[in-house]
C-alpha cells in the first residue's frame, strides 16, 4: 500500500508556537506519522507522510491554528515510508535567510498559477530566477532560469545585492521546491524596491503535478526532502542522486 507524502507550508502569525508543539507532535505520534515539521513564529514548514487517513487528520488540525485556515499543501505517493522518524522543531524561522522585518505574509509577490507559468518564462522582459541552492538546481531546473549558485537560502539576499542592476527593467519570476522560498524571497525584493517581482504558486511541484509533460518547460528532476530523492512530470519518484553534491538544510 502506497503512503501520502504532504508538502506544506503557511507564513502565519504564532504568538507563542512552543505552545502548538507538543499538539501536534502528539498527535503525529498517535497517527504514525513520520517527517519533519518546523514551527516559528512566522509558521509553519515541513513533509509528513503517513496514511491518508493519518495525513488527513494532522493536515485537519494544522488548518485549525491560527492563519492556517489557507494551508498550502502538496501531495504525493510513496512507496515505502520516506521518512526514519518525527520531528517537530521550533525554530526562529520556517525557512532562514536571516533578513529582518521581511513579512510574507503580508508582502509577498503576485502569484503565477502552473498553468500560465510558461507563457510568462516566454515574454522577453521576463528573467526567472531559481531560488534555491546549487545542489538541487544540480537535478534539473526550468530552461534559461538563472541558478544563483548559492549553498544555502540565506545566501539569497546577499547574491541578489550584488546583481540587482543585472535585472533592471525586467520582470522578475522566482521559483522553488513548493512555493515558500519563493513568498520570503519575493517579500524580499519588494522590500529591495522591486515592483514588478512574481512567483511560481505552488513551486516546482505544482508545475510538475499541472502542466503536461509535453508541454513542460522543466528539464530534470526536482529534489525533494526525503528518502525518494527526487520526482519528475506527474510527481512520480525518480531518485537519481548527481555525483558531488551535498544537501544544505534548505527546505520548500
Amino acid at each position: 500500500m502506497s503512503l501520502t507524502v504532504a508538502a506544506l507550508y503557511r507564513f502565519a502569525p504564532f504568538d507563542e508556537p512552543a505552545a502548538l508543539r507538543e499538539p501536534l507532535l502528539g498527535l503525529c505520534a498517535e497517527q504514525g506519522v513520520k517527517g519533519t515539521l518546523l514551527l516559528a513564529r512566522e509558521g509553519i514548514n515541513g513533509t509528513i507522510a503517513g496514511s491518508a487517513v493519518a495525513i488527513a487528520a494532522v493536515i485537519e488540525h494544522i488548518r485549525g491554528l491560527p492563519g492556517c485556515a489557507e494551508l498550502d499543501v502538496k501531495y504525493s505517493l510513496a512507496a515505502s515510508m520516506p521518512f526514519q522518524r518525527l520531528k517537530v522543531r521550533l525554530k526562529k524561522e520556517i525557512v532562514t535567510m536571516k533578513v529582518p522585518g521581511i513579512d510574507p505574509a503580508r508582502d509577498a509577490g503576485t502569484y503565477i498559477d502552473p498553468a500560465a507559468w510558461n507563457a510568462l518564462a516566454d515574454d522577453p522582459n521576463t528573467v526567472l530566477i531559481d531560488t534555491r541552492n546549487a545542489f538541487e538546481v544540480s537535478y534539473g531546473s526550468f530552461d534559461g532560469a538563472v541558478n544563483p549558485q548559492t549553498q544555502a537560502f540565506g545566501d539569497f539576499p546577499g547574491w541578489w545585492r550584488a546583481n540587482a542592476q543585472t535585472f533592471a527593467g525586467k520582470r522578475i519570476a522566482m521559483y522553488c521546491t513548493g512555493g515558500i522560498r519563493c513568498e520570503k524571497s519575493t517579500a524580499f525584493l519588494r522590500a529591495e524596491g522591486v515592483d514588478d517581482v512574481v512567483h511560481l504558486k505552488g513551486g516546482i511541484l505544482a508545475y510538475l503535478e499541472q502542466v503536461p509533460e509535453s508541454e513542460s518547460r522543466w528539464q530534470g528532476s526536482c529534489f525533494v526532502f526525503d528518502e525518494r530523492v527526487s520526482v519528475g512530470h506527474g510527481l512520480v519518484e525518480v531518485g537519481e542522486k548527481p555525483e558531488g553534491h551535498s544537501p544544505s538544510g534548505d527546505q520548500g
